[in-house]
């Protein structure tokens, strides 16, 4: 086996401090002493280091989860409405209406003629200007 070079001790180091710090990148960075620059290169490049930190962003993200549902127990209504707002939504807890549309403009711009495109250039910087 080989031995480890000084860059995989170091990410062991980063895995072991983001645990500890339930996934924040800055702190983990000043705890084990390397830049930030460094451990997203790591993150960027190294797809087994991406998976294990991926899996502590997720590990923190039950912590924070398993705080707002121990605040619901204790009957704290404002994080009962942020569940619903946020977890809710199919069953209408929402304060505004959410639309999503897609538009495949390429294909609707080639269907039109070249003076058709000049007049709703035309439309569109009249918008912008107003």
């Amino acid at each position: 086996m080989a031995k480890p070079t000084k860059s995989d001790i170091l990410k062991k180091e980063i895995i072991k401090a983001l645990e500890k710090s339930l996934g924040i990148v800055t702190t983990a960075c000043k705890n084990v002493g390397i830049a930030r620059s460094t451990f997203y290169d790591w993150y960027n490049n190294d797809l087994e280091f991406k998976i294990e930190v991926d899996d502590i962003g997720e590990v923190g993200l039950d912590f924070a989860e398993s705080k707002l549902f121990e605040q619901i127990a204790d009957n704290n209504s404002t994080a009962t409405i942020f569940f619903l707002k946020t977890k809710g939504k199919k069953r209408g807890y929402i304060e505004r209406q959410e639309l999503v549309q897609r538009v495949d403009i390429e294909t609707e711009l080639q269907e039109l003629s070249d003076e058709q495109l000049y007049s709703r250039l035309k439309e569109l910087r009249n918008a912008i200007k107003n």
